[in-house]
Protein backbone atom coordinates (compact mmCIF):
# COMPACT_ATOMS: atom_id res chain seq x y z
CA UNK A 1 0.00 0.00 0.00
CA UNK A 2 1.34 3.29 -1.00
CA UNK A 3 0.97 6.66 0.40
CA UNK A 4 -1.57 8.22 -1.05
CA UNK A 5 -3.38 4.98 -0.61
CA UNK A 6 -3.19 5.34 3.25
CA UNK A 7 -4.02 8.66 3.35
CA UNK A 8 -7.18 8.01 1.50
CA UNK A 9 -8.06 5.45 4.15
CA UNK A 10 -6.99 7.78 7.19
CA UNK A 11 -9.05 10.13 6.08
CA UNK A 12 -11.87 7.28 5.17
CA UNK A 13 -11.40 6.05 8.72
CA UNK A 14 -12.14 9.69 9.87
CA UNK A 15 -15.39 10.36 7.97
CA UNK A 16 -16.63 7.20 9.31
CA UNK A 17 -15.97 8.17 13.13
CA UNK A 18 -17.36 11.65 12.66
CA UNK A 19 -20.28 10.11 11.13
CA UNK A 20 -20.88 7.73 13.89
CA UNK A 21 -20.08 10.44 16.63
CA UNK A 22 -22.84 12.71 14.87
CA UNK A 23 -25.36 9.58 14.49
CA UNK A 24 -24.70 7.57 17.32
CA UNK A 25 -27.26 8.96 19.89
CA UNK A 26 -29.69 8.08 16.83
CA UNK A 27 -28.40 4.80 16.36
CA UNK A 28 -28.46 3.27 20.04
CA UNK A 29 -32.04 4.70 20.06
CA UNK A 30 -33.19 2.68 17.31
CA UNK A 31 -30.89 -0.39 18.33
CA UNK A 32 -32.70 0.07 21.64
CA UNK A 33 -36.13 0.74 21.67
CA UNK A 34 -37.18 -2.13 19.06
CA UNK A 35 -39.50 -3.72 22.60
CA UNK A 36 -40.41 -0.61 23.80
CA UNK A 37 -41.28 2.43 21.83
CA UNK A 38 -42.50 3.03 18.64
CA UNK A 39 -39.63 4.84 16.91
CA UNK A 40 -40.00 8.15 14.37
CA UNK A 41 -41.49 6.52 11.26
CA UNK A 42 -44.55 6.79 9.50
CA UNK A 43 -46.47 7.85 12.56
CA UNK A 44 -44.85 8.53 16.07
CA UNK A 45 -41.86 11.53 16.43
CA UNK A 46 -38.51 10.04 18.46
CA UNK A 47 -38.27 8.35 21.14
CA UNK A 48 -36.28 7.71 23.96
CA UNK A 49 -35.52 4.63 26.28
CA UNK A 50 -38.42 3.28 28.72
CA UNK A 51 -40.89 5.75 27.74
CA UNK A 52 -43.61 3.72 27.27
CA UNK A 53 -44.49 1.37 30.02
CA UNK A 54 -44.45 -2.14 28.75
CA UNK A 55 -48.04 -4.06 29.24
CA UNK A 56 -48.74 -6.98 31.38
CA UNK A 57 -48.26 -10.00 29.81
CA UNK A 58 -51.52 -11.90 29.24
CA UNK A 59 -54.20 -9.42 29.28
CA UNK A 60 -56.73 -9.41 27.37
CA UNK A 61 -56.46 -6.63 23.79
CA UNK A 62 -58.93 -4.62 22.78
CA UNK A 63 -61.32 -6.00 20.33
CA UNK A 64 -63.09 -2.54 18.92
CA UNK A 65 -62.66 1.39 18.83
CA UNK A 66 -65.98 3.50 18.60
CA UNK A 67 -65.96 7.17 18.56
CA UNK A 68 -69.65 8.36 18.16
CA UNK A 69 -68.73 12.40 17.60
CA UNK A 70 -66.38 12.11 14.79
CA UNK A 71 -68.38 8.87 13.66
CA UNK A 72 -65.82 5.66 14.28
CA UNK A 73 -66.85 2.06 14.81
CA UNK A 74 -63.68 0.15 13.58
CA UNK A 75 -61.88 -3.34 15.14
CA UNK A 76 -58.98 -2.76 16.23
CA UNK A 77 -55.96 -4.57 14.82
CA UNK A 78 -52.34 -5.54 16.84
CA UNK A 79 -49.68 -3.32 16.13
CA UNK A 80 -45.67 -4.29 16.55
CA UNK A 81 -42.74 -2.48 16.00
CA UNK A 82 -40.97 -3.62 12.70
CA UNK A 83 -36.99 -4.66 12.53
CA UNK A 84 -36.24 -0.98 12.64
CA UNK A 85 -38.01 -0.16 15.54
CA UNK A 86 -41.35 2.11 14.04
CA UNK A 87 -44.45 0.99 14.71
CA UNK A 88 -46.14 -1.21 12.24
CA UNK A 89 -49.17 0.90 10.16
CA UNK A 90 -52.84 -0.89 9.72
CA UNK A 91 -52.88 -2.61 7.12
CA UNK A 92 -56.13 -1.79 6.22
CA UNK A 93 -56.52 2.14 5.97
CA UNK A 94 -60.65 1.81 7.41
CA UNK A 95 -59.29 0.27 10.43
CA UNK A 96 -57.37 1.26 13.69
CA UNK A 97 -54.70 -0.55 15.80
CA UNK A 98 -53.53 -0.54 18.82
CA UNK A 99 -49.68 -0.56 19.83
CA UNK A 100 -49.54 -4.65 21.43
CA UNK A 101 -46.37 -4.43 23.30
CA UNK A 102 -47.20 -1.47 25.30
CA UNK A 103 -49.84 -0.52 27.77
CA UNK A 104 -53.78 -2.34 27.20
CA UNK A 105 -56.62 -0.14 27.38
CA UNK A 106 -58.52 0.27 31.01
CA UNK A 107 -55.21 -0.90 32.93
CA UNK A 108 -52.78 2.34 34.11
CA UNK A 109 -50.62 3.72 31.66
CA UNK A 110 -50.95 4.87 28.15
CA UNK A 111 -52.55 2.90 25.72
CA UNK A 112 -51.59 3.64 22.33
CA UNK A 113 -53.99 3.68 19.16
CA UNK A 114 -53.48 4.54 15.83
CA UNK A 115 -54.54 5.35 12.53
CA UNK A 116 -54.36 6.72 9.02
CA UNK A 117 -55.76 9.87 8.33
CA UNK A 118 -56.25 8.81 4.19
CA UNK A 119 -54.89 7.39 1.33
CA UNK A 120 -54.20 7.45 -2.16
CA UNK A 121 -58.19 6.47 -2.56
CA UNK A 122 -59.62 9.05 0.17
CA UNK A 123 -60.74 9.42 3.55
CA UNK A 124 -59.01 7.06 5.95
CA UNK A 125 -59.93 5.58 9.66
CA UNK A 126 -58.88 8.90 11.50
CA UNK A 127 -59.20 11.53 8.90
CA UNK A 128 -61.64 13.30 11.11
CA UNK A 129 -59.64 13.09 14.45
CA UNK A 130 -58.87 16.18 15.09
CA UNK A 131 -62.15 17.65 15.00
CA UNK A 132 -62.52 15.75 18.96
CA UNK A 133 -62.42 18.16 21.87
CA UNK A 134 -62.61 17.64 25.62
CA UNK A 135 -65.42 16.08 26.80
CA UNK A 136 -66.07 13.75 23.74
CA UNK A 137 -66.54 10.07 24.32
CA UNK A 138 -63.93 7.30 23.34
CA UNK A 139 -64.90 3.85 23.71
CA UNK A 140 -62.81 0.68 23.58
CA UNK A 141 -63.96 -2.84 23.80
CA UNK A 142 -62.04 -5.30 25.97
CA UNK A 143 -63.71 -8.98 25.75
CA UNK A 144 -66.98 -8.44 26.75
CA UNK A 145 -67.00 -4.95 28.92
CA UNK A 146 -66.99 -1.25 27.04
CA UNK A 147 -64.48 0.96 28.33
CA UNK A 148 -65.93 4.74 27.94
CA UNK A 149 -62.31 7.20 28.29
CA UNK A 150 -63.24 10.99 27.61
CA UNK A 151 -60.99 13.43 25.61
CA UNK A 152 -58.75 15.83 27.92
CA UNK A 153 -56.65 17.54 25.58
CA UNK A 154 -55.56 17.63 21.72
CA UNK A 155 -52.34 18.27 19.82
CA UNK A 156 -50.61 18.65 17.44
CA UNK A 157 -46.72 17.90 16.73
CA UNK A 158 -44.14 18.69 14.29
CA UNK A 159 -42.90 15.17 14.13
CA UNK A 160 -39.37 16.18 14.60
CA UNK A 161 -40.30 17.84 17.74
CA UNK A 162 -42.42 15.25 19.15
CA UNK A 163 -43.71 15.54 23.19
CA UNK A 164 -42.23 11.94 23.64
CA UNK A 165 -42.63 11.94 26.91
CA UNK A 166 -46.15 13.74 26.96
CA UNK A 167 -47.87 10.85 24.68
CA UNK A 168 -45.99 7.60 26.44
CA UNK A 169 -44.47 8.68 29.43
CA UNK A 170 -46.45 6.67 32.57
CA UNK A 171 -49.41 7.62 34.06
CA UNK A 172 -50.63 6.91 37.47
CA UNK A 173 -54.54 5.89 35.75
CA UNK A 174 -55.80 4.34 32.89
CA UNK A 175 -55.29 7.08 29.62
CA UNK A 176 -55.36 6.51 26.30
CA UNK A 177 -53.66 8.16 22.91
CA UNK A 178 -55.00 8.34 19.86
CA UNK A 179 -52.69 9.12 16.96
CA UNK A 180 -52.76 10.02 13.44
CA UNK A 181 -50.62 12.06 11.10
CA UNK A 182 -51.53 15.54 10.45
CA UNK A 183 -50.25 19.38 9.10
CA UNK A 184 -48.41 19.31 5.45
CA UNK A 185 -47.98 16.70 3.22
CA UNK A 186 -44.58 16.32 2.06
CA UNK A 187 -44.47 15.01 -1.05
CA UNK A 188 -40.80 14.38 -1.12
CA UNK A 189 -40.98 11.97 1.73
CA UNK A 190 -44.66 10.91 1.32
CA UNK A 191 -45.37 11.49 4.69
CA UNK A 192 -47.11 14.48 6.47
CA UNK A 193 -44.77 16.35 9.02
CA UNK A 194 -46.69 16.45 11.65
CA UNK A 195 -48.80 14.10 13.98
CA UNK A 196 -51.68 15.19 15.72
CA UNK A 197 -52.58 13.13 18.99
CA UNK A 198 -55.62 12.83 21.13
CA UNK A 199 -55.53 12.45 24.98
CA UNK A 200 -58.16 10.35 27.09
CA UNK A 201 -58.73 9.56 30.41
CA UNK A 202 -60.54 6.19 31.57
CA UNK A 203 -64.04 7.17 32.85
CA UNK A 204 -66.03 4.23 33.32
CA UNK A 205 -66.33 0.13 32.62
CA UNK A 206 -69.63 -1.09 30.95
CA UNK A 207 -70.71 -5.03 30.46
CA UNK A 208 -72.29 -6.34 27.64
CA UNK A 209 -72.90 -4.15 24.71
CA UNK A 210 -72.72 -0.92 26.05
Amino acid sequence: MNRRSRARLAVAALAAVAALAAGGAAGLVRAGLARQVPFVGWLAGPARPGELPVGAPGGTGPRRLRIAAIGVDSPLEALHLDHTGALQAPVEYAEAGWFADGTVPGDAGPAVIAGHIDSRLGRAVFYELSRLRAGDAVEVQRGDAWLRFVVTATGRYAKTAFPTHAVYGPTPDAQLRLITCGGTFDRAEGSYVDNFVVYATLARTTSGQG
